[in-house]
């Protein structure tokens, strides 16, 4: 199994996925702007989003993984077929009893994560409450979504899992070109579309997993070992990959007292850092998990860190790049997907003042996708948990430092600055227990990406200055035929300087055996 060919094929279903989602977007932002309806659905999906990548993508995919690897690798397929339907039994369980306490306790919930939008005539705060009970319900499908999506990735089927979120995009399509003029208020149509999105997830997966023969009816069994170890491995992988999404919630609850439209401004921002995360992070982190795991139950700890330093390598010749295009094509990536009907040129403004702090944030972000997989896939789950802690204080405090003056681009920016923090640290750690022990030629590496950034972005630059038309000034299709050129200068401005100091494709390439 070549790693990298998996990774171009996972990173390209995401990469569909991701273009929906800006098509979503753009009709979003074109129906609802960035007011008072928009700041409501952003906070009640929030949570549930919250929730699902802590406990789905998250805690529970780290928890579960290793050891779902090591079954796979030392125990009978019936044995292994019990064990998904014991943890498939618990999960159920406990999702549903979340699932309700969301649901009930809704006005609750709001209050504690939006307690700004009780200001005011509360039209916001009821809002919020409203549409928080019709998206709960995500959490219980994404989450037995994300648990179908762990065992298809442990079987080396990624390309499904990766290509499944394609299916919440295109509910939101639909329900916002057709089905907004049902609902009143109209904003209730995008949490349907939620609830509708989950169900298409989960339903696309369970053919794939039938052929696994993992189609199984779920079982409770709480005295059950194995499953007692994942979630013992869970309590402290909730903490730890839970710091950036608590980090997002306070800084909602702090968004949440300033002006309005800042809670979107920042959502939006926040979706296009979601396309370099998830086409390359997300991939990155899905392929090496349960790889990093097979080595780590075979005790293979030189082929483990080998495989790491590939990860962080390739990280940073993708990331990178992505980091200074999203910061210095800012405005015209907001303007060409955004900034249309109810979403004026200032909302555009706001957002790429967040979308330049964001970027500042984005290698350190994804770099940790990679470095705490390293110690879950030895089911080390507490040491990422309080490095997370560290992080998540240091976050914190960058708050408080920065929202006074830089209002909701200070808050984009303390996530960035809380990620790198975490990163850090864990590099560090893993160092000093010499699991990851990196391979020769790094620092001329890193002057060969730097040199090929410089040219990028002073390439970006100096074009933007001669483009034929303002961005304000022209429709749709000329803003995407100007953004798409000057991607196209970036790619090749980039890859063409890697190409010249001495980058081949082929240095990049990994087999594993499946």
């Amino acid at each position: 199994m070549n790693l990298l060919s998996v990774l171009a094929k996972v990173s390209s279903m995401t990469m569909i996925s991701r273009v929906l989602g800006f098509v979503r977007d753009a009709i979003v932002a074109r129906i609802f702007g960035a007011g008072m309806a928009m700041d409501a659905f952003v906070v009640a999906f929030r949570l549930p989003n919250l929730l699902r990548r802590i406990f789905a993508e998250g805690a529970f995919s780290q928890a579960f993984v290793p050891i779902l690897a090591d079954y796979k690798q030392n125990q009978t397929p019936e044995n292994t077929q019990l064990f998904v339907q014991h943890v498939a039994g618990m999960l159920m369980f406990a999702l549903t009893i979340v699932t309700a306490i969301g649901i009930l306790a809704a006005p609750a919930i709001i209050w504690a994560t939006a307690a700004g939008f009780t200001q005011g005539d509360g039209t916001r705060f009821d809002l919020a409450v409203d549409l928080l009970r019709v998206v709960f319900p995500y959490i219980l499908l994404i989450s037995l979504s994300s648990f179908v999506g762990s065992i298809l990735n442990t079987y080396g089927k990624f390309a499904i899992p990766a290509f499944t979120p394609t299916f919440l995009n295109i509910s939101f399509i639909v329900f916002a070109v057709f089905f907004v003029p049902y609902f009143d208020p109209a904003i209730m149509a995008l949490g349907w579309a939620v609830f509708v999105g989950g169900i298409l997830q989960l339903a696309f997966q369970l053919p794939y997993l039938w052929k696994l023969g993992f189609l199984k009816f779920p079982k409770l069994n709480f005295r059950d070992a194995a499953v007692n170890r994942v979630m013992k491995q869970m309590i402290p992988s909730i903490i730890g990959s839970s710091v950036a999404q608590i980090s997002l919630v306070i800084n909602t609850i702090f968004a949440s007292f300033l002006v309005a439209g800042s809670v979107s401004w920042m959502y939006y921002a926040d979706r296009l850092m979601e396309l370099p995360s998830g086409v390359i992070g997300v991939a990155l982190g899905t392929i090496l998990l349960p790889t990093l795991s097979k080595h780590a139950a075979t005790e293979n700890m030189t082929e483990y860190s080998a495989l790491l330093d590939w990860g962080l390598r390739l990280c940073m010749l993708l990331i990178l790049p992505a980091a200074v295009g999203l910061a210095v094509l800012a405005y015209p990536l907001i303007a060409t997907l955004f900034m249309y009907n109810q979403f004026s040129q200032y909302d555009a403004q706001m957002t790429q003042y967040a979308l330049m702090a964001y970027a500042v944030g984005l290698l350190p972000m994804i770099m940790v996708r990679i470095l705490a997989p390293a110690f879950y896939a030895r089911k080390d789950v507490k040491t990422p948990m309080r490095i997370a802690m560290i992080s998540l204080a240091g976050t914190q405090l960058f708050n408080l430092l920065l929202v006074w003056q830089l209002k909701h681009v200070g808050l984009a920016l303390a996530i960035g600055l809380g990620a790198t923090i975490n990163m850090s640290l864990l590099l560090r750690k893993l160092k000093q227990e010499q699991i990851y022990q990196p391979k020769t030629g790094w620092r001329t590496f890193i002057v060969k990406l730097a040199i090929a950034l410089g040219v990028m972005a002073g390439g970006l630059f100096i074009a933007q200055q001669f483009l034929p038309y303002r961005w304000e000034e022209v429709g749709g299709m000329v803003r995407s035929l100007q953004l798409m050129g000057l991607i196209v200068l970036a790619m090749v401005l980039y890859f063409a300087t890697l190409g010249v100091l001495g980058f081949r494709p082929r240095d990049f390439k990994r087999s594993e055996a499946h």
